[in-house]
């Protein structure tokens, strides 16, 4: 923990906090304040235990803050986005708000992979699909989406979805989604049909299964918004605060027959518990395939609410996860701390 700490690594949020013994404070793993000596250390699980012992919180790290979150100096634009997707902003105008520009294209590209100028556009795309997909005039949708022209509009609308807007009907678009917890943000895709994506944001395979599930579903992934993220952000926040064991809202799941059969599977593990590969290959039907059942599991791309994570070797050990193996073994305790009064996940 020590050389993870000095390496300000970032693999290790959520797994401890270092509590400073000659100034008072705790930190993040990654935190770039100054490095202690390692005799002035004292390491916990969580923030309860470092204040308990008298520690308070960084302020260059704040551990207290969710994982993930906007810092404060760029909150207030990210509130403000969230209020109007057809917001055009540009470096001028980020000056004029008291923020450096280049600061935040590199926030933007760290968190979401794109510039903000980018993340902007494809806001308005996504928020522009859904009003030509009710039917509205693309003369009026264009102009509600804060562009110039007809012209400038079908340009940047071809190449986000694939087809001029005129032409994409039957197109489908999932919408995409940040959301955060203690264990690290999430990246949540949303279908009309339900909640197909959730996975940790840090995850090596996201990028290979944003292909999966572009591809299955012949779908253009944008950033934007859906009525079932601010479910699923509080039904999340409610398990993590071993409120809740069980998920109420719909799934749009993507695989193949065995793989369905493999996930639905996962869902009827009690809350609380765990199987093997093995039980869970008898509990389908194939007691031979358990390399079969391990590799669609790690093929669930609908983290926690499939609770692939309930899921561990034959002999009880903890075994891969694709979200790192602390994580699965902080879920594992977080639902053990819990009674399973309410159902399965």
């Amino acid at each position: 923990m020590y050389a993870a700490l000095v390496a300000k690594d970032s693999r290790f949020e959520g797994v401890f906090l270092a509590g400073i013994r000659t100034t008072g404070i705790f930190c993040r793993p990654s935190c770039t304040a100054r490095k202690p000596k390692p005799e002035n250390v004292q390491y916990f699980r969580d923030a309860k235990s470092a204040m308990a012992h008298g520690f308070r919180p960084c302020k260059v790290c704040r551990p207290l803050a969710a994982l993930g979150a906007a810092p404060d100096w760029l909150q207030p634009l990210i509130d403000d986005l969230q209020r109007d997707a057809t917001l055009r902003l540009r470096s001028e105008d980020l000056r004029q708000r008291g923020l450096d520009p280049a600061r935040v294209r590199r926030w933007f590209q760290k968190t979401h992979g794109m510039t903000f100028i980018a993340y902007l556009r494809m806001r308005r795309i996504n928020q522009a699909f859904g009003q030509i997909r009710d039917r509205q005039s693309i003369t009026n949708v264009a102009m509600d989406s804060g562009y110039e022209s007809i012209s400038g509009f079908g340009d940047g609308f071809k190449r986000a979805i694939g087809a001029a807007p005129a032409n994409s009907e039957g197109r489908q678009v999932i919408a995409i989604a940040r959301l955060l917890t203690p264990l690290g943000p999430m990246l949540a895709g949303a279908s009309d049909a339900g909640i197909c994506l959730l996975e940790f944001a840090d995850r090596p395979m996201l990028e290979t299964q944003l292909d999966r599930l572009r591809k299955r579903r012949g779908a253009t992934l944008l950033p934007g918004p859906s009525p079932l993220f601010a479910t699923l952000q509080s039904q999340l926040q409610e398990y993590f605060a071993s409120q809740r064991t069980r998920f109420e809202i719909p799934l749009d799941t993507a695989g193949t027959p065995f793989q369905q059969r493999v996930w639905e599977a996962l869902r009827q593990i009690p809350f609380g518990e765990t199987r093997s590969y093995a039980q869970q290959a008898t509990a389908i039907g194939k007691p031979t395939a358990v390399r079969a059942v391990a590799r669609a599991n790690g093929d669930n791309r609908i983290a926690i609410l499939i609770p692939c994570h309930r899921v561990i070797g034959d002999n009880g050990t903890l075994t891969g996860y694709g979200g790192g193996l602390w994580r699965k073994q902080r879920l594992l305790e977080i639902e053990r701390q819990q009674p399973a009064t309410t159902g399965q996940c």
